[in-house]
Parts: structure tokens; sequence; C-alpha cells
């Protein structure tokens, strides 16, 4: 109990835990997915890249958070108003496929039909360990 008020966690409910240990989940299973794909592909480059950066900074505002106490001073942030066309179909793709925006209509499309491929199949893993830890 100590140690949770000196970290200033304190009590979690069932609802913060199971949405931190879901997330945990998702994170390893598409790190691994990405890992066994290798950097073949576009989007398992664009995804581990995308995970190193999130682990880094995750480490970087806990060694902040427990060396330093200030006071955190948040600053407005100046709104910029864009003017931009309307989104076709292969720009809302680019945003659902990890390294989307990077790429041309026909890269875009042999990295998604590979990603859902991947996304397929590790459905089918984790149904496949849910499936033994139910029974």
């Amino acid at each position: 109990m100590k140690r949770s008020n000196r970290l200033g966690t304190g009590f979690q409910s069932n609802e913060e835990i199971r949405k931190r240990n879901t997330q945990r989940i998702k994170t390893v299973a598409d790190r691994s997915m990405a890992r066994v794909v290798g950097p073949r592909k576009i989007w398992s480059r664009a995804l581990l890249f995308k995970l190193r950066n999130r682990a880094r900074i995750q480490v970087g505002l806990r060694k902040r958070c427990l060396v330093s106490k200030k006071k955190k001073v948040l600053r407005k942030e100046k709104k910029v108003q864009v003017i931009s066309r309307e989104p076709n179909r292969a720009d809302n793709l680019r945003k659902l496929v990890p390294g989307g925006d990077s790429m041309d209509i026909c890269s875009l499309l042999e990295e998604t039909a590979h990603y859902i491929k991947c996304l397929a199949t590790q459905v089918k893993v984790m149904q496949s360990i849910a499936d033994l830890y139910s029974t």
C-alpha cells in the first residue's frame, strides 16, 4: 500500500486494471505479429517503430515522474485551420494500415491484403488461447 501511494497510483478499479491488461495483451500481440513478418513489409516496420517509440516515451515519463515533482504547465495550443479535400477510400485505408500514409495505391493494397491475413491469423491464435484457458 505504501508503495502504490509513493508512485501516485493509489488504488485502481477493476475496470482500470482490465483496460491496462487489455492494452498490454494487444501490444504484445501486435509486436509478435510484426516480428514474425519482419522487415519485409512496410506495415510491420511501421508498427514496430510505433511500439518502440511508445515504450521509450513511457519509460521517459516514468523517470520524469519519479525524479521531478514540478507542477505541469498546460500550454494553450494555437488552433490551425487547414482546408483539406474530402478523404477518399484510399485515404481511409491509409489511416488503418500502419505505415500506409507513405504508400502509393498499389503498395497500399498489397500491404493491406497481407496485414488482413496476419490479423486473421492473430485472431485465430488468440481465440485458441482463450478456448484453452476457458475450459
